[in-house]
């Protein structure tokens, strides 16, 4: 009679990457290993504890009833096992491994990467992956590390932190403005050119701020980039919503109405409760969260003043 063999703690890691992704390829490349690999791994465990934990179809792999139940013993292993890592290792030792960020696009390109070469030269052992379309990344899954947002999670096992309030203000070129009616007034700007963002496509609700700055206006150029519109807004095709930390940057740029149309936002910091245990984790959050906070005029804008 054939003995099962024993599972490892590395076979709850490609368990739990397939249970998050319920895909092998997606789980193959979170382990940096091979399609075939995380099959492999799934298979020995499953002999192991004999018992069946996913369902394999067409789809991906699907979790069984077991497969689900032994998903909460798996995460408390894992979460056991970042924190005993933790208490092992101390001082730079502690801060090593990959860490996938997903951000918004402005706050990713215009905050974020310039400050990845502060960051690497202090943390070198620490390697960043940055992902900016967060319509794809699911939180629950742990498809990403750590979380920049809008609008925070309302419930869950999460660890959420305010990271700044934003301001956001309308913007024109100086060519545009110069050969446009002035704008005087609110009810100017609906006789504008507006840029903005596609609406069935806006994936927070703190996005959708037109008709916040009145119910008539209507874009006439939308883009789900915030990069293309300020590159319209630029190339003088309208007036824009951009925040004061993209914007003023760009000397050719003029805030429209500025006693007049401010607008407030906020970015969240948030990550799955376990991962907040996790050294390389932690380390990320607390740099994220100093960075911002020494930038802090940058993100408030007029406020700060």
């Amino acid at each position: 009679m054939k003995t099962a063999p024993h599972f490892t703690w590395d076979d709850l890691q490609f368990f739990l990457a397939v249970a998050r992704t319920g895909q092998l390829s997606t789980a193959a490349r979170q382990l940096r290993t091979s399609h075939a690999t995380v099959s492999r791994r799934i298979d020995r465990l499953e002999f192991s504890l004999q018992v069946k934990l996913f369902e394999r179809n067409p789809r991906g792999y699907m979790l069984t009833g077991m497969g689900q139940r032994f998903v909460d013993t798996a995460e408390r292993m894992e979460q056991e096992t970042e924190r005993l890592r933790s208490d092992l290792t101390v001082g730079s030792a502690a801060q090593r491994g990959v860490v996938r960020i997903s951000a918004p696009e402005g706050f990713s390109n215009f905050f974020f990467t310039t400050m990845l070469s502060e960051f690497t030269a202090r943390y070198p052992n620490i390697s960043l992956e940055l992902v900016t379309i967060q319509q794809i990344m699911s939180l629950s899954r742990k498809e990403a590390d750590i979380v920049v947002v809008l609008d925070p999670p309302k419930a869950g096992p999460y660890f959420t932190e305010k990271l700044t309030d934003y301001h956001l203000q309308v913007y024109g070129s100086r060519e545009y403005l110069a050969s446009h009616p002035r704008v005087e007034s609110r009810d100017d700007l609906p006789e504008h050119a507006f840029i903005g963002y596609i609406e069935d496509m806006i994936f927070a609700p703190g996005l959708d701020y037109l008709g916040d700055i009145h119910p008539r206006i209507k874009p006439q150029f939308q883009s789900s980039s915030i990069f293309a519109q300020l590159t319209a807004t630029k190339s003088g095709l309208g007036l824009c919503v951009l925040p004061f930390f993209i914007a003023n940057r760009h000397p050719d740029l003029q805030m429209v109405l500025p006693d007049e149309v401010d607008l407030k936002r906020h970015y969240w910091i948030t990550c799955h409760r376990d991962l907040r245990q996790s050294p390389r984790v932690r380390t990320v959050i607390d740099f994220l969260v100093d960075a911002v906070r020494r930038n802090a005029p940058a993100f408030l804008g007029r406020a700060s003043v």
